[in-house]
């Protein structure tokens, strides 16, 4: 614990009560980590205890993946039988975690047992409200919303269902939105993404109500709106035909490249398109490994 204060919270270090401070700290951090995975469609795969930092940088991701259709209940990991760490059960595994955390902390805390509980407890119940303002103001950004007003909750969670049932993709849909929050002419490309358009048809009449009551606009609404909705992610077949290339051609070109257009996520690079386009039907990788 002294040598967690020292290295990554030196302000904590200097608290009157250092190691609760500590623990306060990593919640925090890991609040706003987990938020920040859910808002890129970032699944961990393997969210055990000993898999969690507590600096609150993500590590040990090895069956870890991208969603390509949206669903809160897609599961890549190969040992996941159960759906334990679900794209959507990411926030209470971490909360689930910095339990057991807390628990190593507790004699740290105070003599008293009674108290340590107490105040680890306490610590443990700002996570959920410190994860949702995280996520939710970061979901108003990718819609284009810079101002929180009511009812913005549930025209976020319906734009969700609707790519649930239209079976539409996470990342495209988000950031092909910031051509749409320009103009209705830009809905082609978001229709084109649902199975069946016409509840997003419906949504987006709404959503432009609200866009009205935002200050921004035009060019200006759409570069905001693209600095927080990747152009381009790892997707999951591109990652397997990188594997593919190396183990067994020892071809690395495909590697280098797909490096390269990660490396500036937020752009489609010239020459680069097709990176930015969703993997065929045929061509979705459901499972992945340790071993990736």
């Amino acid at each position: 614990a002294d040598h967690a204060l020292a290295g990554r919270y030196p302000v904590a270090a200097g608290a009157a009560r250092p190691y609760l401070a500590l623990l306060e700290s990593v919640i925090a951090r890991q609040a706003n980590l987990v938020a920040q995975w859910l808002l890129v469609g970032f699944i961990h795969g393997v969210m055990n205890s000993d898999n969690m930092s507590i600096a609150g940088e993500t590590i040990d991701y090895g069956p870890c993946a991208f969603l390509d259709i949206y669903d809160p209940k897609t599961v890549f990991s190969s040992i996941d039988q159960l759906g334990r760490y679900a794209y959507a059960n990411q926030p209470a595994i971490a909360q689930w975690n910095l339990t057991r955390l807390a628990e190593c902390l507790l004699p740290l805390l105070a003599e008293d047992q009674d108290k340590s509980v107490e105040q680890a407890q306490e610590a443990l119940s700002a996570f959920a409200a410190r994860f949702s303002d995280v996520y939710n103001s970061g979901l108003r950004r990718k819609l284009g919303l810079l101002s929180e007003r009511e009812g913005d909750l549930a025209l976020t969670q319906d734009l969700l269902d609707r790519m649930v049932a239209g079976k539409a993709d996470f990342t495209l849909t988000f950031r092909r939105l910031s051509e749409a929050a320009i103009g209705p002419e830009g809905d082609v490309a978001v229709r084109s993404l649902f199975e069946d358009p016409a509840p997003y048809d419906d949504w987006a009449e709404r959503w432009r109500k609200r866009l009205g009551q935002e200050p921004q606009e035009g060019s200006a609404r759409r570069a905001s709106m693209q600095r927080v909705n990747p152009a381009v992610i790892p997707r999951n077949h591109r990652v397997e035909a990188v594997i593919e290339a190396a183990v067994e051609k020892q071809e690395f070109g495909p590697f280098e490249d797909l490096l390269t257009v990660l490396g500036k996520p937020y752009e489609v690079l010239p020459g680069f398109a097709s990176y930015a386009e969703p993997p065929p039907r045929d061509g979705r990788v459901y499972k992945t490994f340790c071993g990736t």
